[in-house]
C-alpha cells in the first residue's frame, strides 16, 4: 500500500533515498497519517505540517546518536513513523499503546519526554552541555514552534545558549499557529522576517535576470549561498543573532532539498545556530489546511470529508463555563477573561467575540497569565483565568506569590481537572487539589453538575473576596438530579443513609450515587455527600455523617497524597474520631494514557468498584456508632 514507507524501519533507510523518492515518501506519510489519525484521533494538523522537515532531519542527522528534542511533542508523529513505530499507530493514545508525545521508555529515538510547551531549548542545552562534559561530539537539535516562543522558558534558554557558545542547533518551525492563531510581538516579528517585501523583491528579480544569461544557473546558486548577506543588508540583524546565535533562513520547510542544505550547513557552524523554517499547518489535507485549529487535537473523523465523528452530547463543562461567563460579564463591565492560548478549548471563544476589549489571549504563557491577572485585580477589575489543570502547574509560584499573598480577587477556571485520558501522564489534571489547597487565602470549589458550575461561577465572580478556583472535568458526565442551591463553604446531603457514607468530590458524585443504588440492592444503606467546597470544607456536615454511619469512603478524581481525602482524615483525627475511613483516588504514581472510564475502573473509582469496597467494609468491619 505504501511502496516506500513500508520499507522504512529506521532513519538509516532514508540514507539511500534520492530526492524524488524522499518527496514521494512525504506523500505516502501524509496519506498514512490522515488514515491513522482519523481512526484514533490525535494531533493531525501539526504533524502534516512537519512531514518534509522531519524527513530532512533524519536524512541529515544520525539519530539516535544525534539527539532531537521535540517541543511539546504533538508534532512528533512523523518522527515516530520514521523510527520504527509505524505498525503501532493503530494503538496511538490508547491504553498500553503508542504515546501521543515523545517518550523515552518507548524508543531510543526519543531522548526527552515532552508534553507541555517551551521546554525544548532548555532541555537540549542541558543535553549539549552533558555531551561536552563527557567529551562527545554528536549534534543536539531542539525543534520548537513559533507558538512556543510565547513561553518565557524558551527565552531563558535562548539567552543562556547564546551566551554560552555551546554547539546547539535550534530549529524554529514557524507555522503561525499554536493551538489557535499566535498572538504577540514575536509572532509579528517572525511574520516580518518571512515576508519582508524588499528582501524577496530583490531576491526574485535577481534570480529572474540571471536565469536568462549564460551560466546564470551557477550564479543563482552562488547568490543563494550568499543570501544571508543580502538578508542582513535589508533586514539588519535578527533578535536571534543579537542573542548570539547564527541565524539561517528563512527556508520553506516543505522544500526537502533546501531544508536539507540548511540542516547540513548548521552542522558545520561553531556555536549555537537557529534555523528558521516556515511550514503550513495541515499541509496536504484541505480540511486541515483551511481550519488547522480544528485539526490540532481532533477526535475520530471521516478521512474523506474531514467531518468529525461526534457523540450526541454537545454541551460540556468548558462550554457551560464560557457561556455563563458571558452572561455574568454582560451585567458587570469589570469582568475580564484571560486565556493562555486555549481560547477554544477553554470555552472562551464566545466571550472573546462578545467582549474583545475585555479578553486577553496571552499566548502559551501561564505564569504571565496569572501575574497579569493579579495586576488587573489591583487595578479594580475581576480577572477570570481559564486554564487546564495540568497547565496551571506551570504558574504555581505566581498563584502563591502574586495572587494569594496579596489576597487578590482572581478567579481561576480550572478545566480538565481529573484524568483526561489519551494525552497521558503530562496532561492528567490530578494534582491541583494538593498544590492549591495548602496555599493560604485560596478557596477551592468543585461542581458535580452544570448547574453547580453556573452557581459557583456566579458566586466566585460576583460575591467572593479573594482568590478562588473552580475545578471541573473534561467532558459532559454530571450528576443528573437537582441538588440544593450552592452555598459557599457548605457541602450537600444527596442521599441519607445509615450504614456507610460516600463523600464525593466533583464529578465523582455520579459514581458514588450509582454505587449507593447498587448497595441498596444488597440491603446496605449508603449516605452520599457532595463535598462542593474543598476549601473551606463543610466540617460540620463531614463530622455529622461520620458519627452517623461510622464508615466513610472519600472519592476524588485526583491524587490521594495531599488530596481531599487526606484533608478529611486530618479533620477526623483532630476531633479524635475513630472512623473506618477509606480514601479512593490515585496513588503516588503518574497516570498512564487510557480512556477515563478504564482509568476509573483500574483505580477502583467506578460505581461497581466503589460498591464492592463499601460492601466489604460493611460486612467485615462492624462499627460502634459514636454518640
Amino acid at each position: 500500500m505504501y511502496p516506500i514507507l513500508d520499507k522504512i524501519q529506521s532513519p538509516a533507510d532514508l540514507k539511500a533515498l534520492d530526492l524524488d523518492r524522499l518527496n514521494a515518501l512525504a506523500g505516502e506519510i501524509r496519506t498514512f497519517l490522515i488514515d491513522a489519525v482519523s481512526k484514533t484521533g490525535g494531533h493531525l494538523a501539526s504533524n502534516l505540517g512537519v512531514v518534509e522537515l522531519t524527513i530532512a532531519l533524519h536524512k541529515v542527522y544520525n539519530a539516535p546518536v544525534d539527539k532531537i528534542v521535540w517541543d511539546v511533542g504533538h508534532q512528533a508523529y512523523v518522527h515516530k513513523i520514521l523510527t520504527g513505530r509505524k505498525d503501532r499507530f493503530a494503538t496511538l493514545r490508547q491504553q498500553g499503546g503508542l504515546s501521543g508525545f515523545p517518550k523515552t521508555s518507548e524508543s531510543v529515538y526519543d531522548c526527552f519526554n515532552t508534553g507541555h510547551s517551551s521546554t525544548s531549548i532548555s532541555a537540549a542545552l542541558g543535553i549539549a552541555r552533558a555531551r561536552d562534559l563527557a567529551g562527545e561530539k554528536h549534534c543536539v537539535i531542539a525543534l520548537i514552534g513559533d507558538g512556543a516562543l510565547t513561553g518565557g522558558l524558551a527565552y531563558e534558554a535562548l539567552n543562556d545558549a547564546g551566551h554560552a557558545k555551546t554547539n546547539l542547533i535550534v530549529i524554529l518551525n514557524d507555522n503561525e499557529m499554536s493551538v489557535t492563531k499566535n498572538v504577540g510581538g514575536m509572532s509579528e516579528y517572525l511574520s516580518r522576517l518571512r515576508t519582508k517585501p524588499s528582501y524577496y523583491k530583490v531576491k526574485s528579480a535577481t534570480e529572474r535576470t540571471l536565469s536568462k544569461v549564460p551560466f546564470g544557473g551557477g550564479m543563482i546558486r552562488i547568490i543563494r549561498n550568499l543570501k544571508d548577506s543580502i538578508r542582513r543588508l535589508l533586514l539588519q540583524n535578527t533578535i536571534f543573532e543579537e542573542l548570539g546565535f547564527t541565524y539561517l533562513g528563512p527556508v520553506d520547510g516543505h522544500d526537502i532539498k533546501r531544508t536539507m542544505q540548511l540542516l547540513a550547513r548548521a552542522k558545520t557552524v561553531d556555536g549555537p545556530v537557529l534555523i528558521h523554517v516556515y511550514t503550513r499547518k495541515g499541509k496536504g489535507y484541505a480540511p486541515a489546511e483551511s481550519k488547522p485549529q480544528n485539526f490540532h487535537g481532533i477526535s475520530k473523523f471521516d478521512a474523506d470529508s474531514g467531518a468529525v465523528i461526534r457523540s450526541k452530547v454537545k454541551a460540556d463543562y468548558s462550554a457551560i463555563f464560557g457561556r455563563h461567563l458571558v452572561s455574568i460579564a454582560r451585567h458587570n463591565p469589570r469582568v475580564i477573561a484571560i486565556s493562555p492560548s486555549m481560547t477554544l478549548g477553554s470555552g472562551l471563544l464566545p466571550f472573546a467575540r462578545a467582549f474583545p476589549s475585555r479578553f486577553f489571549d496571552v499566548g502559551i504563557a501561564e505564569a504571565h497569565a496569572v501575574t497579569s491577572a493579579a495586576g488587573l485585580a489591583v487595578g479594580g477589575f475581576i480577572p477570570v483565568v481559564a486554564v487546564y489543570s495540568s497547565f496551571l502547574q506551570r504558574a504555581y509560584d505566581q498563584v502563591l506569590h502574586d495572587v494569594a499573598i496579596q489576597n487578590l480577587h482572581v478567579v481561576f477556571g480550572i478545566d480538565r481537572a481529573g484524568v483526561v485520558g489519551a494525552d497521558g501522564e503530562t496532561h492528567q489534571g490530578v494534582f491541583d487539589i494538593p498544590f492549591l489547597s495548602h496555599i493560604p487565602n485560596i478557596a477551592l470549589l468543585t461542581p458535580s453538575s452544570f448547574l453547580d458550575l453556573e452557581q459557583m461561577l456566579k458566586y466566585a465572580v460576583s460575591e467572593h473576596d479573594g482568590p478562588i478556583a473552580i475545578r471541573y472535568p473534561r467532558g459532559a458526565e454530571q450528576y443528573p438530579y437537582r441538588q440544593a442551591d450552592f452555598e459557599f463553604g457548605k457541602g450537600a446531603l444527596i442521599r441519607a443513609g445509615r450504614d456507610i457514607s460516600f463523600v464525593a468530590v466533583g464529578n465523582m458524585l455520579s459514581k458514588a450515587a450509582q454505587a449507593a443504588l447498587l448497595l441498596e440492592k444488597k440491603g446496605i444503606s449508603a449516605e452520599v455527600i457532595s463535598l462542593r467546597t474543598i476549601k473551606p470544607m463543610d466540617e460540620a456536615l463531614l463530622l455529622l455523617t461520620a458519627k452517623k454511619t461510622g464508615r466513610v469512603i472519600t472519592v476524588e478524581d485526583g491524587t490521594l497524597t495531599g488530596g481531599a481525602g487526606d484533608m478529611i482524615a486530618s479533620l477526623f483525627a483532630k476531633h479524635g474520631l475513630d472512623i473506618d475511613l477509606v480514601c479512593k483516588g490515585y496513588p503516588d504514581e503518574f497516570i498512564a494514557q487510557a480512556n477515563p472510564e478504564l482509568i476509573y475502573r483500574a483505580y477502583g473509582l467506578d460505581a461497581q468498584s466503589l460498591a464492592d469496597c463499601a460492601l466489604a467494609h460493611c460486612v467485615s468491619k462492624p462499627v460502634t456508632i459514636a454518640k
